[in-house]
């Protein structure tokens, strides 16, 4: 069987479309779903703008005994599955057990449920605290409920990398199709805006404050203040090409290449790592820059940070060498639900010949990118998804058109 890895389904839930049909006309089109957060009263805080996903019910997605034990981040993650192996044609009753895994990645684990169960600890006592408490708030968690769900028995695990979690589970994915698993679910979802979780985000100290959702969040621009967070992600189907052949499975793409790095210490006056792990994507994938026709960047939204992307990608490609989109100020940045949605995208903007746009950027010339700010036809064979997650973490994906 061919070790090649392909992407058969895709489940998406996103600020600006749930399901992946709504989020991919939102996305071509430009629009945004960044706005004030309704899920808590903002007002007391210095941050009050969120990519929240719209019109979720989980009630009309999950039986009710899975609702008590579950954080809206599992929720969401389990919904997303349902629909990519909808998508894939995948019933998994009918395939072994011990040929299907789950790897997921996670940033922060099911904050909005832990927050409910230290309100009822301190409020009415410990007799009070749910006994999923014990694994609702967990990294593991989707990877878990996943699993349990759909009967998967095969190599389960999930990655914590920040922001470079979802290429770095997806990368996983891959090896352990190369070691002869048939079809893994992969991908991310993350979901913590709450009062728990809102605050840890404030505390890294890279929120935009703004008040202004079209103004808020605009990486490689000179007004570049920080990220809005944003809810949701990606789940999607990997198979062995040959499997997914022989079932006669449709194919968005194929995932050709991945590097990941470290940066060094901070101080120590070492180079950033994200040139390095675009290099080894590329070799990994065989593919030469000039092969390369659109990347979807990290776009921090930091102005040292985008210099440091923006350095990257100019030493890879060269001065405006290939053109960059950053579709994620659309939703805000998802955390470790942001590449998985970026790999979707770039399969979607395959099949249907166009870069989506960086909505409300003016780009700043200093950065050298040909940044695409309005959608622009185009045909797409090979993208590049580039992630780095606080602390140093840089992971860079290949994807190939099917």
């Amino acid at each position: 069987m061919s070790t090649r890895t392909v992407i058969t389904g895709l489940g998406v839930a996103s600020p600006n479309g749930l399901g992946t049909a709504d989020f991919w006309a939102a996305t071509r089109s430009g629009k945004s779903g960044i706005g004030r957060i309704t899920r808590f009263d903002p007002a007391g805080y210095p941050a009050r703008l969120a990519g929240e996903v719209p019109g979720f019910a989980a009630e009309r997605h999950l039986p009710s005994r899975l609702l008590p034990q579950t954080d809206r981040m599992t929720r969401l993650a389990l919904v997303a599955a349902d629909w990519a192996l909808a998508d894939a044609g995948v019933r998994p009753g009918e395939l072994p057990a011990f040929d299907m895994g789950v790897v997921t990645a996670s940033s922060s684990g099911g904050f909005e449920f832990g927050q409910g169960e230290l309100e009822a600890l301190w409020s009415r006592g410990g007799q009070y605290v749910s006994a999923y408490q014990s694994f609702a708030w967990f990294y593991a968690v989707n990877s878990g409920q996943i699993s349990i769900r759909n009967g998967m028995k095969g190599p389960s695990s999930v990655v914590v990398s920040d922001q470079a979690g979802g290429l770095d589970a997806l990368a996983q994915a891959r090896r352990q199709i190369r070691r002869g698993t048939r079809l893994i679910v992969s991908g991310a979802v993350d979901a913590s805006v709450c009062p728990w979780g809102w605050v840890a985000q404030l505390a890294g100290g890279r929120l935009s404050t703004s008040e202004e959702p079209a103004r808020a969040y605009v990486p490689f621009d000179s007004g570049a203040r920080g990220h809005v967070p944003g809810e949701g992600g990606a789940i999607l189907v990997l198979e062995a090409r040959d499997a997914a052949r022989e079932r006669g499975a449709r194919v968005y793409g194929e995932i050709a290449g991945y590097g990941a790095t470290m940066d060094p210490p901070p101080g120590s006056g070492g180079e950033p790592g994200l040139r390095r792990a675009i290099e080894a994507a590329l070799r990994d994938a065989g593919a030469e820059p000039g092969e390369v026709d659109v990347v979807f960047a990290d776009a921090a939204a930091v102005p040292e940070l985008d210099r440091a992307e923006a350095d990257a990608l100019r030493a890879v490609f060269g001065p405006r060498g290939v053109p960059v989109t950053a579709p994620k100020t659309m939703t805000g940045r998802l955390y470790s639900g942001a590449a998985p949605l970026d790999v979707a995208t770039a399969v979607l903007a395959m099949e249907a010949g166009l870069i989506p746009p960086t909505v409300n950027v003016d780009p700043a010339p200093g950065y050298g990118l040909d940044l695409v700010v309005e959608r622009r036809a185009a045909e797409v064979r090979t993208a590049l998804v580039v992630a780095r997650g606080a602390g140093g973490f840089n992971s860079a994906l290949v994807v190939r058109a099917a």
